[in-house]
Protein backbone atom coordinates (compact mmCIF):
# COMPACT_ATOMS: atom_id res chain seq x y z
CA UNK A 1 0.00 0.00 0.00
CA UNK A 2 1.08 3.30 -0.76
CA UNK A 3 1.73 6.59 1.05
CA UNK A 4 -1.30 8.49 1.95
CA UNK A 5 -1.48 12.50 1.98
CA UNK A 6 -4.52 13.95 3.43
CA UNK A 7 -5.37 17.24 4.23
CA UNK A 8 -6.35 18.69 7.62
CA UNK A 9 -10.13 17.65 7.35
CA UNK A 10 -9.76 14.63 6.04
CA UNK A 11 -7.19 13.67 8.82
CA UNK A 12 -9.87 15.12 10.72
CA UNK A 13 -12.99 12.89 9.87
CA UNK A 14 -10.90 9.94 9.16
CA UNK A 15 -8.27 9.45 11.99
CA UNK A 16 -9.44 11.54 15.09
CA UNK A 17 -12.86 11.10 15.01
CA UNK A 18 -12.53 7.44 15.04
CA UNK A 19 -10.01 7.52 17.59
CA UNK A 20 -11.19 10.15 19.85
CA UNK A 21 -15.07 9.36 19.20
CA UNK A 22 -18.06 8.72 21.65
CA UNK A 23 -16.25 10.68 24.23
CA UNK A 24 -19.23 12.52 26.38
CA UNK A 25 -20.17 8.64 26.72
CA UNK A 26 -17.02 7.76 27.87
CA UNK A 27 -16.06 10.43 30.27
CA UNK A 28 -16.36 9.53 33.86
CA UNK A 29 -18.00 12.29 35.95
CA UNK A 30 -15.96 13.37 38.69
CA UNK A 31 -18.43 13.78 41.60
CA UNK A 32 -18.73 14.09 45.16
CA UNK A 33 -21.08 13.06 48.35
CA UNK A 34 -21.90 16.77 48.97
CA UNK A 35 -22.83 17.13 45.25
CA UNK A 36 -20.59 18.74 43.13
CA UNK A 37 -20.10 17.31 39.82
CA UNK A 38 -18.09 17.76 36.75
CA UNK A 39 -19.28 16.02 33.16
CA UNK A 40 -18.14 16.13 29.89
CA UNK A 41 -20.85 17.54 27.21
CA UNK A 42 -19.12 17.85 24.34
CA UNK A 43 -15.88 16.41 23.21
CA UNK A 44 -13.55 16.21 20.26
CA UNK A 45 -15.96 13.83 18.01
CA UNK A 46 -18.27 16.50 18.01
CA UNK A 47 -15.76 18.24 15.80
CA UNK A 48 -16.76 21.74 17.73
CA UNK A 49 -14.16 24.85 18.05
CA UNK A 50 -13.70 23.73 21.94
CA UNK A 51 -14.83 20.92 24.44
CA UNK A 52 -17.70 21.79 27.01
CA UNK A 53 -17.49 20.99 30.71
CA UNK A 54 -20.22 21.53 32.75
CA UNK A 55 -19.15 22.09 36.60
CA UNK A 56 -21.83 21.66 39.61
CA UNK A 57 -20.48 22.93 43.16
CA UNK A 58 -17.41 24.43 43.93
CA UNK A 59 -14.42 23.47 42.15
CA UNK A 60 -10.51 24.78 41.42
CA UNK A 61 -9.39 24.17 37.71
CA UNK A 62 -5.96 23.23 37.79
CA UNK A 63 -4.57 24.08 34.06
CA UNK A 64 -0.68 23.42 32.67
CA UNK A 65 0.85 23.07 29.37
CA UNK A 66 3.62 21.85 28.21
CA UNK A 67 5.59 21.78 24.79
CA UNK A 68 7.19 18.50 23.30
CA UNK A 69 10.56 18.78 20.94
CA UNK A 70 8.96 16.06 18.30
CA UNK A 71 11.73 15.24 16.04
CA UNK A 72 14.20 17.18 18.13
CA UNK A 73 14.34 14.47 20.51
CA UNK A 74 17.79 13.30 20.42
CA UNK A 75 17.10 9.64 21.32
CA UNK A 76 14.54 9.82 18.63
CA UNK A 77 17.40 11.25 16.12
CA UNK A 78 18.93 8.16 17.57
CA UNK A 79 16.42 6.07 16.71
CA UNK A 80 15.35 4.90 20.15
CA UNK A 81 11.74 6.52 20.21
CA UNK A 82 9.23 6.68 17.52
CA UNK A 83 6.16 8.70 17.05
CA UNK A 84 4.08 7.01 18.76
CA UNK A 85 6.19 7.18 21.82
CA UNK A 86 6.43 10.87 21.05
CA UNK A 87 2.52 11.22 21.46
CA UNK A 88 2.53 8.98 24.64
CA UNK A 89 5.46 10.64 25.70
CA UNK A 90 3.39 14.52 25.44
CA UNK A 91 0.69 13.15 27.02
CA UNK A 92 2.73 11.97 30.40
CA UNK A 93 4.59 15.40 30.63
CA UNK A 94 1.38 17.25 30.76
CA UNK A 95 -0.58 14.84 33.23
CA UNK A 96 2.51 14.67 35.48
CA UNK A 97 1.79 18.39 36.11
CA UNK A 98 -2.15 18.03 36.87
CA UNK A 99 -0.85 14.75 39.37
CA UNK A 100 1.29 17.20 41.05
CA UNK A 101 -1.19 19.60 42.05
CA UNK A 102 -3.26 16.57 43.41
CA UNK A 103 -5.60 17.39 41.12
CA UNK A 104 -8.07 14.76 38.61
CA UNK A 105 -7.51 14.85 35.06
CA UNK A 106 -10.77 15.56 32.91
CA UNK A 107 -8.97 16.39 29.55
CA UNK A 108 -6.19 17.22 27.36
CA UNK A 109 -5.97 19.05 24.53
CA UNK A 110 -3.46 18.47 22.20
CA UNK A 111 -1.55 20.83 19.55
CA UNK A 112 -0.37 18.22 16.63
CA UNK A 113 1.37 20.25 14.11
CA UNK A 114 3.37 17.99 10.80
CA UNK A 115 5.51 18.31 7.57
CA UNK A 116 4.40 17.78 4.56
CA UNK A 117 6.58 14.29 4.11
CA UNK A 118 4.10 13.11 7.01
CA UNK A 119 1.72 10.65 5.72
CA UNK A 120 -1.32 9.55 7.12
CA UNK A 121 0.21 6.19 8.58
CA UNK A 122 2.72 8.32 10.45
CA UNK A 123 0.04 11.03 11.48
CA UNK A 124 -2.23 8.54 12.79
CA UNK A 125 1.19 6.59 14.60
CA UNK A 126 1.32 10.23 16.87
CA UNK A 127 -2.17 10.23 17.55
CA UNK A 128 -2.70 6.77 19.04
CA UNK A 129 0.33 7.28 21.34
CA UNK A 130 -1.66 10.20 23.01
CA UNK A 131 -4.61 8.37 22.54
CA UNK A 132 -3.24 5.01 24.23
CA UNK A 133 -1.40 7.61 26.99
CA UNK A 134 -4.89 9.58 27.48
CA UNK A 135 -6.77 5.79 28.05
CA UNK A 136 -3.83 4.78 30.59
CA UNK A 137 -3.93 8.04 32.79
CA UNK A 138 -7.83 7.96 32.85
CA UNK A 139 -8.39 11.14 30.74
CA UNK A 140 -9.24 12.26 27.43
CA UNK A 141 -7.96 14.14 24.63
CA UNK A 142 -10.81 16.41 24.62
CA UNK A 143 -9.45 18.81 21.21
CA UNK A 144 -6.98 20.80 20.41
CA UNK A 145 -5.16 21.60 16.82
CA UNK A 146 -4.05 19.78 13.96
CA UNK A 147 -2.43 21.05 10.62
CA UNK A 148 1.10 21.82 8.80
CA UNK A 149 3.96 22.78 9.97
CA UNK A 150 7.83 22.92 9.18
CA UNK A 151 8.63 19.85 11.26
CA UNK A 152 6.56 17.71 14.06
CA UNK A 153 5.56 20.11 16.95
CA UNK A 154 3.87 19.01 19.93
CA UNK A 155 2.67 20.47 22.60
CA UNK A 156 -0.68 20.71 24.89
CA UNK A 157 -2.84 21.38 27.49
CA UNK A 158 -4.05 19.91 30.57
CA UNK A 159 -7.35 20.58 32.31
CA UNK A 160 -7.74 19.13 36.13
CA UNK A 161 -10.28 19.94 38.66
CA UNK A 162 -9.74 19.49 42.59
CA UNK A 163 -11.77 20.68 45.38
CA UNK A 164 -11.70 24.29 45.93
CA UNK A 165 -8.39 25.20 47.62
CA UNK A 166 -6.65 21.93 48.15
CA UNK A 167 -4.89 22.34 44.99
CA UNK A 168 -0.67 21.33 46.30
CA UNK A 169 1.41 23.96 46.04
CA UNK A 170 5.28 24.17 45.76
CA UNK A 171 4.98 26.55 48.52
CA UNK A 172 3.89 25.24 51.57
CA UNK A 173 6.72 23.16 52.89
CA UNK A 174 7.57 23.53 56.72
CA UNK A 175 10.24 23.01 58.92
CA UNK A 176 10.27 19.82 60.48
CA UNK A 177 8.29 17.96 57.70
CA UNK A 178 9.50 14.81 55.80
CA UNK A 179 10.45 15.23 52.29
CA UNK A 180 9.46 12.30 50.65
CA UNK A 181 9.32 10.80 46.63
CA UNK A 182 6.71 8.52 45.22
CA UNK A 183 9.81 6.12 43.19
CA UNK A 184 14.03 6.22 42.25
CA UNK A 185 14.66 8.85 39.77
CA UNK A 186 17.24 8.90 37.61
CA UNK A 187 16.68 5.25 34.87
CA UNK A 188 15.69 8.59 31.91
CA UNK A 189 19.20 10.23 32.43
CA UNK A 190 21.12 6.82 32.94
CA UNK A 191 19.70 6.16 29.54
CA UNK A 192 20.59 9.14 27.94
CA UNK A 193 23.86 9.38 29.48
CA UNK A 194 25.00 5.45 28.30
CA UNK A 195 23.61 6.18 24.61
CA UNK A 196 25.80 9.49 24.31
CA UNK A 197 28.55 7.86 25.47
CA UNK A 198 28.36 5.92 22.81
CA UNK A 199 30.44 2.47 24.25
CA UNK A 200 28.64 -0.64 24.92
CA UNK A 201 28.35 -2.85 28.10
CA UNK A 202 27.10 -6.41 27.90
CA UNK A 203 25.84 -5.77 31.12
CA UNK A 204 23.74 -2.41 30.60
CA UNK A 205 22.49 -3.40 27.07
CA UNK A 206 20.21 -6.13 28.68
CA UNK A 207 18.99 -3.43 31.21
CA UNK A 208 18.54 -0.78 28.59
CA UNK A 209 14.86 -1.33 27.68
CA UNK A 210 13.69 -0.95 31.06
CA UNK A 211 15.64 2.44 31.37
CA UNK A 212 14.36 3.29 28.07
CA UNK A 213 11.06 2.65 29.07
CA UNK A 214 11.22 6.04 31.13
CA UNK A 215 11.17 7.78 27.85
CA UNK A 216 8.82 5.26 25.64
CA UNK A 217 6.22 4.66 28.02
CA UNK A 218 6.73 7.45 31.37
CA UNK A 219 4.23 6.91 33.76
CA UNK A 220 2.32 10.37 35.35
CA UNK A 221 1.67 9.60 38.89
CA UNK A 222 -2.22 10.39 38.60
CA UNK A 223 -3.30 8.28 41.22
CA UNK A 224 -0.69 8.92 43.73
CA UNK A 225 -1.36 12.76 43.78
CA UNK A 226 -4.97 12.36 44.02
CA UNK A 227 -4.32 10.52 46.97
CA UNK A 228 -1.58 13.28 48.23
CA UNK A 229 -4.18 15.79 47.75
CA UNK A 230 -7.22 13.82 49.67
CA UNK A 231 -4.64 13.31 52.45
CA UNK A 232 -5.37 16.89 53.65
CA UNK A 233 -1.77 16.94 55.18
CA UNK A 234 0.62 17.41 52.17
CA UNK A 235 2.36 20.83 52.45
CA UNK A 236 3.87 20.93 49.00
CA UNK A 237 4.94 19.16 45.59
CA UNK A 238 6.49 19.34 42.69
CA UNK A 239 7.18 16.48 39.92
CA UNK A 240 10.66 15.87 38.99
CA UNK A 241 10.03 16.96 35.31
CA UNK A 242 13.82 19.08 35.59
CA UNK A 243 15.43 16.61 37.99
CA UNK A 244 15.41 15.28 41.21
CA UNK A 245 17.91 18.39 42.46
CA UNK A 246 16.00 21.66 41.07
CA UNK A 247 13.11 19.95 42.58
CA UNK A 248 14.45 20.12 45.69
CA UNK A 249 15.99 23.38 45.40
CA UNK A 250 12.87 24.58 43.75
CA UNK A 251 10.40 23.34 46.95
CA UNK A 252 12.71 24.93 49.26
CA UNK A 253 12.93 28.28 47.11
CA UNK A 254 9.73 29.07 47.27
CA UNK A 255 8.70 27.53 51.07
CA UNK A 256 11.50 29.97 52.28
CA UNK A 257 13.09 26.61 54.03
CA UNK A 258 15.70 24.23 53.52
CA UNK A 259 16.30 20.60 53.35
CA UNK A 260 18.38 18.32 54.69
CA UNK A 261 18.63 14.91 52.04
CA UNK A 262 19.87 11.67 53.82
CA UNK A 263 22.04 10.27 51.05
CA UNK A 264 21.52 6.86 52.52
CA UNK A 265 17.96 7.12 52.18
CA UNK A 266 18.19 8.51 48.36
CA UNK A 267 16.97 4.92 46.08
CA UNK A 268 19.40 4.65 43.52
CA UNK A 269 18.33 2.00 40.62
CA UNK A 270 21.00 -1.04 40.18
CA UNK A 271 20.76 -0.26 36.73
CA UNK A 272 21.53 3.51 37.39
CA UNK A 273 24.55 2.84 39.27
CA UNK A 274 25.93 0.36 36.54
CA UNK A 275 25.26 3.18 34.29
CA UNK A 276 26.92 5.66 36.26
CA UNK A 277 30.30 3.52 36.78
CA UNK A 278 30.52 2.81 32.97
CA UNK A 279 30.85 6.17 31.69
CA UNK A 280 32.70 7.11 34.82
CA UNK A 281 29.68 9.37 37.01
CA UNK A 282 28.69 9.45 40.43
CA UNK A 283 25.80 7.32 40.21
CA UNK A 284 23.57 9.71 42.94
CA UNK A 285 24.71 12.68 40.33
CA UNK A 286 22.29 10.71 37.95
CA UNK A 287 19.55 10.19 40.37
CA UNK A 288 19.77 13.83 41.61
CA UNK A 289 20.56 15.48 38.17
CA UNK A 290 18.54 16.41 35.21
CA UNK A 291 16.97 13.62 34.54
CA UNK A 292 13.21 13.57 33.23
CA UNK A 293 11.58 11.55 35.46
CA UNK A 294 8.01 12.50 36.46
CA UNK A 295 7.91 11.42 39.92
CA UNK A 296 6.09 13.45 42.69
CA UNK A 297 8.65 15.10 45.73
CA UNK A 298 5.89 16.00 48.74
CA UNK A 299 6.47 17.34 52.31
CA UNK A 300 4.72 15.63 55.15
CA UNK A 301 4.58 16.84 58.81
CA UNK A 302 6.59 13.56 60.35
CA UNK A 303 2.70 12.62 62.59
CA UNK A 304 1.25 12.16 59.20
CA UNK A 305 3.66 9.90 57.02
CA UNK A 306 2.78 6.75 58.56
CA UNK A 307 -0.95 6.97 58.45
CA UNK A 308 -0.62 8.02 53.98
CA UNK A 309 1.91 5.18 53.67
CA UNK A 310 -1.12 3.06 54.52
CA UNK A 311 -2.26 3.67 51.00
CA UNK A 312 0.63 4.93 48.93
CA UNK A 313 4.53 3.62 48.64
CA UNK A 314 6.90 6.68 49.08
CA UNK A 315 10.56 7.08 49.95
CA UNK A 316 11.25 9.51 52.94
CA UNK A 317 14.85 11.24 51.77
CA UNK A 318 15.05 13.76 54.11
CA UNK A 319 13.70 16.46 56.25
CA UNK A 320 13.01 20.03 56.22
CA UNK A 321 15.13 22.45 58.02
CA UNK A 322 14.52 26.15 58.91
CA UNK A 323 18.26 27.06 57.75
CA UNK A 324 17.53 28.06 54.35
CA UNK A 325 19.96 25.79 52.53
CA UNK A 326 19.51 22.00 50.72
CA UNK A 327 22.30 19.86 51.86
CA UNK A 328 22.99 16.20 51.37
CA UNK A 329 24.11 14.53 54.72
CA UNK A 330 26.66 12.01 54.03
CA UNK A 331 27.32 8.74 56.23
CA UNK A 332 30.32 10.11 57.45
CA UNK A 333 28.22 13.01 59.22
CA UNK A 334 29.63 15.66 56.40
CA UNK A 335 27.29 18.15 54.61
CA UNK A 336 28.21 18.77 51.18
CA UNK A 337 25.78 20.63 48.16
CA UNK A 338 23.53 17.95 46.43
CA UNK A 339 25.54 16.18 43.33
CA UNK A 340 24.36 16.15 40.08
CA UNK A 341 23.41 19.22 37.68
CA UNK A 342 19.86 20.96 38.04
CA UNK A 343 18.30 22.00 35.00
CA UNK A 344 17.57 25.10 34.02
CA UNK A 345 15.70 26.08 31.17
CA UNK A 346 17.47 27.82 28.14
CA UNK A 347 21.10 26.76 29.87
CA UNK A 348 21.47 24.12 26.69
CA UNK A 349 20.49 21.43 24.87
CA UNK A 350 19.68 19.03 27.67
CA UNK A 351 16.61 17.48 26.73
CA UNK A 352 16.73 14.46 24.72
Amino acid sequence: MGEKFSDEPTRLAETIVPLFGRQAGEFVPVSSSNGDRVELTTGADAQDDCAVFRLVGSHDLVVGSDYVRGPKFRLYEMGHLDEYDLGYYLVAANLSDIAAMGAKPIGLLSVVRYPTDMDDALFGFVMKGIRDACAAFGCLNVGGDIGGAERLILSASALGVCPAGSALLRSGAKPGDVVCLTAPTGPAGAAMAYLRAGSTDPAIESVLPSLLASWKRPVARVNEGLVLGASGAVTSCQDTSDGLKATLESIAELSGVGMVVDEEAVPVPEAVAAVGTHVGVDPLGLVMGDSVDFELVFTIPRSRADELAESIDFHRIGVVTAAREVVLARPDGSRTALPGKAWRHQSGDRRP
